[in-house]
């Protein structure tokens, strides 16, 4: 024998477990959204990076980060500056997200502002003097900063931070910059003066990747001062530190330069504004691991980036960074996807402040709406017993007639009611209490002296 179908009749309706679970859903989806936007917004797709001058160190690594964040779909927008100095006045009035800024340039009231965080040390920058090699007529032969008086020095303009730099370092040589002709030229124009002679000297900081110094390291007639007493200036000025650039460095097959030169250095460093977003500050400091991470003329393999030679205080994440190494999931996936899986454990705590107790209020709306399709029929047998109980005896086929029919109606009706069969007791129920009101009305009204 074959076994019955169940049909269309199911154990849960899954209509009114949807309704039901409604309200739940849609706040819990509601929470999620405010969480995952407001809480932990996602990092913006543009960021302004103030470089420096034309033709420096800090434009050529500026184009290098563009170029580097521009693979995860990040528009680095380069800013050109003057320098250091103008760099940090950008940060600080916020034209700027993010710019190199040289070690030395920060105040001390600057640094425990909090308004700006390092990301993190790059690479060293000596002080590069210049000078012209006498000519029969004028015999130039400097070794001593103290020998520069009376000559016409270019220190740049006084946002690139080398004027101020390179007052200090004539001040611990007892020499006041009124006792040499100053001129304030950005780098190019100051180097062209320099090769048609109308400058004596000109003062550099950067890198040795910058176009200008490459250049001028391999002109006749340009001679690179060397800082003897690079050491004792260390000690001096404590931001300083003394890097050696080696014979034939430049050019080895023609032997540029052909000696050792002693310089004194500061460290550029990579400077934000308190508030750049955590995964933006990740992907800064893994661009400059990849661009800053190798061998050069003045660093060792790894040396740099570093936390380490910034008066600005670094910054949380990228200390973890230093520390730990990029984020576990940014290692295997994209910075997106790695940046959206890392924000939805905000997602996960909204869930769990809300789907605990609101799951405790889904099971009993649901038992509610079920059992209502029931219970408001008793409505009906009520109406029906309260017409039975008023009844006139006179006319009681006529009021009996008018019940049964009602009864019919409720019954035909209550026969339509789609429940899941765990609720069918429910159901069956109601049938009894519309057959036991009928029998009632049928007794009753044959006999109008009963009850």
């Amino acid at each position: 024998m074959k076994r019955p179908k169940l049909g269309k009749f199911s154990l849960v309706s899954l209509r009114d477990l949807l309704v039901a679970s409604l309200p739940t859903i849609l706040l819990v989806l509601a929470a999620c959204v405010v969480a995952y936007v407001v809480v932990d917004p996602a990092p913006p797709r543009h960021v302004i990076l103030a470089t420096g001058q034309e033709n420096s160190a800090y434009e050529e690594f500026g184009r290098k980060y563009a170029a580097l964040l521009a693979r995860d779909g990040i528009k680095v927008e380069l800013q050109r500056s003057l320098g250091s100095e103008d760099n940090l006045q950008r940060l600080l009035a916020g034209k700027a997200d993010i710019a190199f800024v040289q070690s030395g340039s920060t105040s001390e009231a600057q640094a425990e502002r909090g308004e700006l965080m390092s990301l993190g040390s790059l690479f060293t920058e000596p002080v590069w003097l210049f000078l012209r090699e006498g000519d029969k007529r004028r015999k130039l032969d400097i070794h001593s900063l103290t020998q520069l008086k009376g000559l016409r020095i270019n220190l740049g303009p006084e946002g690139t931070g080398v004027p101020k730099l390179f007052r200090q370092v004539l001040a611990v040589n007892g020499v006041e910059p009124s006792q040499l002709t100053i001129s304030s030229l950005e780098n190019t124009p100051a180097t062209v003066e320099l090769l048609a002679g109308h400058i004596d000297g000109l003062v550099f900081s950067s890198a040795p990747e910058a176009p200008l110094i490459q250049m001028l390291l391999q002109t006749p007639g340009i001679r690179l001062f060397d800082f003897r007493q690079a050491e004792a200036y260390t000690r001096r000025l404590p931001f300083l530190t003394h890097v050696v650039l080696p014979r034939g460095i430049v050019d080895l097959g023609r032997d540029i330069p052909a000696q050792d030169f002693h310089l004194i250095a500061p460290t550029a460093t990579l400077v934000a504004r308190e508030g750049l977003h955590p995964a933006l500050v990740d992907e800064f400091v893994k661009s400059a691991t990849e661009i800053h991470g190798g061998a050069g003329w003045f660093s060792q393999q790894g040396q740099f980036p570093s936390p380490k030679y910034t008066e600005i205080p670094v910054s949380r994440e990228a200390a973890k960074y230093y520390r730990d190494g990029p984020p576990f999931l940014q290692r295997y996936l994209s910075f997106w996807l790695a940046n959206l899986f890392d924000r939805l454990w905000v997602v996960v705590v909204a869930l769990a402040a809300l789907v605990i107790p609101l799951s405790k209020i889904v099971p009993p709306l649901y038992v509610w709406r079920i059992r209502s399709r029931v219970y408001r029929w008793y409505g009906q047998l009520r109406a029906v017993e309260q017409a039975l109980e008023n009844a006139d005896p006179a006319n009681c086929d006529e009021v009996r007639a008018e019940l049964l029919r009602r009864l019919d109606d409720i019954e035909t009706r209550v026969n339509h009611i789609s429940i899941p069969l765990s609720y069918a007791d429910a159901l069956y129920g109601l049938r009894s209490h519309i057959n036991f009101v009928r029998q009632r009305v049928r007794g009753t009204l044959k006999n109008p002296t009963a009850g």
